[in-house]
C-alpha cells in the first residue's frame, strides 16, 4: 500500500485539514452502556437501521476513496459494536488497499475480538481500541447496562497483540459516583504493560444518556488523583490533532491518557469527520446535521462527485461545539452516539 506525497488542501473555515476519518459499520451493540445505547433508551423494541439503510461494504469503499483523495490519511472503524456486521475482515482488506489510506484501526467493546483478532489483522487492521470502563465486575455491569464480561474483553486484548495488533488503547469513560473509584485498579492493572490507558470525561453526546456536569470528573482532577498513587509527567503529543493529553509514569511503567473534550476543549486542532451508519458526514461528535452521501451514491453519482460533495462540505465546517458548550450546550439537537461511534 503506498502513501500519498502530497500534502492535504482541504482545509475547513478556521484553517483545519481533513486528515481522520471514523466511519461506523453498525447502529446495533450487543452491549448497552449507559453513556452510549442507556438500556431504557434502547429497548428489544428500539428500531434500529435495517439492512437495506446501511452502506455497503462496496459504498463503504467508494466513500473512504473519496476521504482519501481529500487528504484522509487516519481510519478507524466504529459502531455501536463493529464487530457485530458480518465479514468485517473483509470490508477491512478492501479499504487497506486505498491509496493514501495508511492506519485502519477499530474501536470495539472487546467481547468478540478474541475469536477475530487474526483474520482481522490478516485483513490489515494496525491497531485496536477497547472500551473497558472498570476492572470491577459489579461496575462494569452497571456501565455496560448487561452482564459483566470483563474476563472476556481482557482475553480480547490479549489475543489483539498476539495476533500482531500491538498495544491496545483501553478506553474509559470517567463517571462521577459511578466508577470513579475504580480507575487506579484499572491503571494499576496495565501498568507495566504495552497497552495505554486513556481515561474520557464524560460527555454530552446525543440526547439520550442523561448527562450531567457533575457527573463529569475534570481533567485536573483526574490528573491529581493519579499523580497521588503513581506521579505522572505530561508529554508532548504525537501528531497535530491527537485528542488525548499524554502522560507517563516516572518510574517508566508506560503511559497514560486523559480526553477532556468538557474541561480542555481541542477544536482547534480538530481534523476529523465522521460517516455515519447510513452514510451521512458529521463534522463534529456533537453535530446535529449531517450531509448525505448515500442517496447521490445511489442516485449515480461519479467519484468526482462524490469528492465535491465532501470538500465543499469541508470547506464550510466552523464546528466547535465543546469550546461553545457553556452557551449552546442544552440547545441543539446531537445525532446519537450509536449511530457515528466516538
Amino acid at each position: 500500500m503506498n502513501e500519498k506525497t502530497v500534502e492535504p488542501t482541504t482545509l475547513d473555515r478556521r484553517g483545519r485539514p481533513l486528515r481522520d476519518l471514523r466511519i461506523s459499520v453498525t447502529d446495533r451493540c450487543n452491549l448497552r452502556c449507559s453513556y452510549c445505547m442507556p438500556a431504557e433508551e434502547y429497548g428489544e423494541d428500539y428500531g434500529f437501521a435495517s439492512r437495506g439503510e446501511i452502506l455497503t461494504f462496496e459504498e463503504v469503499e467508494r466513500v473512504v476513496s473519496a476521504f482519501a483523495a481529500l487528504g484522509v490519511r487516519k481510519l478507524r472503524i466504529t459502531g455501536g459494536e463493529p464487530l457485530l456486521r458480518a465479514q468485517l475482515h473483509q470490508l477491512i482488506a478492501k479499504l487497506n488497499a486505498i491509496d493514501g489510506i495508511d492506519d485502519i484501526a477499530i474501536t470495539t467493546n472487546g467481547l468478540l475480538l478474541e475469536s477475530k483478532a487474526g483474520e482481522l489483522a490478516a485483513a490489515g487492521l494496525r491497531r485496536v481500541t477497547v472500551s473497558l470502563d472498570s476492572l470491577d465486575t459489579d461496575v462494569a455491569r452497571t456501565m455496560s447496562g448487561r452482564e459483566s464480561r470483563v474476563d472476556q474483553t481482557l482475553a480480547g486484548i490479549s489475543a489483539a497483540k498476539k495476533a500482531g495488533l500491538g498495544a491496545a488503547k483501553i478506553n474509559c469513560v470517567v463517571q462521577r459516583g459511578v466508577n470513579d473509584h475504580t480507575i487506579l485498579e484499572l491503571l494499576e492493572y496495565f501498568r507495566g504493560s504495552d497497552h495505554i490507558v486513556r481515561l474520557i470525561e464524560f460527555m454530552d453526546v446525543g440526547t439520550r444518556n442523561g448527562w450531567r456536569l457533575d457527573q463529569v470528573m475534570p481533567l485536573r482532577e483526574l490528573i491529581d488523583q493519579i499523580d497521588a498513587r503513581f506521579p505522572i509527567e505530561p508529554v508532548g503529543p504525537n501528531y497535530i490533532g491527537e485528542v488525548a493529553r499524554r502522560y507517563q509514569y516516572k518510574d517508566g511503567a508506560g503511559e497514560i491518557g486523559i480526553i477532556a473534550s468538557v474541561t480542555a476543549p481541542f477544536c482547534t486542532d480538530c481534523q476529523r469527520a465522521r460517516v455515519t451508519t447510513d452514510g451521512s458526514v458529521y463534522n463534529c461528535l456533537f453535530a446535529s446535521e449531517g450531509l448525505d452521501l448515500r442517496s447521490p451514491i445511489r442516485a449515480g453519482a461519479s467519484d468526482d462527485e462524490l469528492r465535491a460533495l465532501i470538500g465543499a462540505n469541508w470547506n464550510a465546517r466552523e464546528d466547535r461545539y465543546s469550546e461553545l458548550r457553556g452557551v449552546a450546550g442544552g440547545s441543539i439537537d446531537r445525532v446519537e452516539m450509536n449511530k457515528m461511534g466516538g
